[in-house]
């Protein structure tokens, strides 16, 4: 039995239109997203056999297919909860996401400061990648981070919580080479109840990462 399977999406296709069209919904679900998971699966059958056989000459290469595969699952995963048609504008406590917004004041000055950080992230991630709003365990405040190819430019114990997708595959059949358009129209599809649900069970787990006994 497969360790990893494709998630339903929790839309239709069609759920995000204008910002997303749903040619792109489906191609980047039912072929990008089901790739990485047949990748992670894949991956691990390899190592089994490379256990089984005392045969450790492609670890390096196994290990960085692993990460890949399974940080693009994961990522996705959360990806298409974060997206809603009815989401956007800002969080505020009277859509009881209050928790949520007042962190964000916290943890960037404001609310228009997060903003731009993340989506300069996004948008200049280094060839492919994410721009990804987590919560930090050790410090418990949010922070911005980049992923690039799916690989790291993380804090280890840190907890995404709403990810923008900036891999070609997300929008160039919309919007060609215009990332930055994209980005921008993301904001609007944000789905504020699903992030603070999100950042209330990270800060309920905190106390999992152990940086001394």
């Amino acid at each position: 039995m497969a360790t990893y399977t494709l998630p339903e999406l929790p839309y239709d296709y069609a759920a995000l239109e204008p910002v997303i069209n749903p040619q792109i919904i489906e191609l980047h679900h039912d072929k990008h997203h089901a790739a990485y998971v047949k990748g992670a699966n894949d991956t691990l059958e390899q190592l089994e056999e490379a256990r089984d056989k005392e045969a450790w000459g492609a670890i390096n290469g196994l290990q960085k297919n692993l990460a890949f595969h399974l940080s693009g699952h994961i990522l996705h995963s959360i990806y298409w909860h974060n997206m809603t048609g009815d989401g956007g504008g800002k969080p505020l406590a009277a859509d009881g996401v209050g928790d949520l917004a007042d962190a964000i004041t916290e943890s960037f000055g404001s609310y228009a400061g997060f903003k731009s950080q993340l989506t300069k992230a996004a948008a200049t991630t280094q060839g492919s990648g994410w721009g990804v709003l987590a919560y930090e365990p050790v410090s418990g405040k949010l922070i911005v981070e980049q992923v690039y190819d799916h690989q790291g430019n993380v804090g280890q114990g840190s907890v995404p919580v709403l990810v923008f997708d900036a891999w070609e595959h997300a929008f160039y059949l919309q919007y060609k080479n215009q990332k930055v358009d994209f980005i921008e129209a993301m904001w609007r599809v944000v789905n504020w109840q699903d992030v603070a649900k999100r950042y209330a069970a990270a800060k309920e787990r905190a106390d999992v990462l152990l940086l001394a006994p």
